[in-house]
């Protein structure tokens, strides 16, 4: 891997889950890779989702967000 192609560190993204897919970690972590980053999450919430809008969330504990922050920092 030569210094152009190689990854420019790691992101970390906390946000939502987006089912749909076009918000939230999934599209971070989209955005995160095509900069040539490495993205690591913490998810704040699942999210029942599409292009017409949200109809659920289940926000998830505030002690299991940090958990997961602290282990992949």
């Amino acid at each position: 891997m030569t210094s152009s192609t190689a990854p420019l560190g790691r992101v970390l993204i906390i946000a939502g889950s987006d089912s749909g897919g076009g918000a939230g970690i999934q599209a971070d972590l989209k955005t995160v890779m095509a900069l040539g980053g490495y993205g690591v999450t913490a998810i704040t919430a699942v999210t029942v989702q599409n292009t017409l809008g949200v109809t659920g969330v289940h926000p998830i504990p505030v002690e299991i967000v940090l958990a997961q922050a602290r282990a992949v920092l």
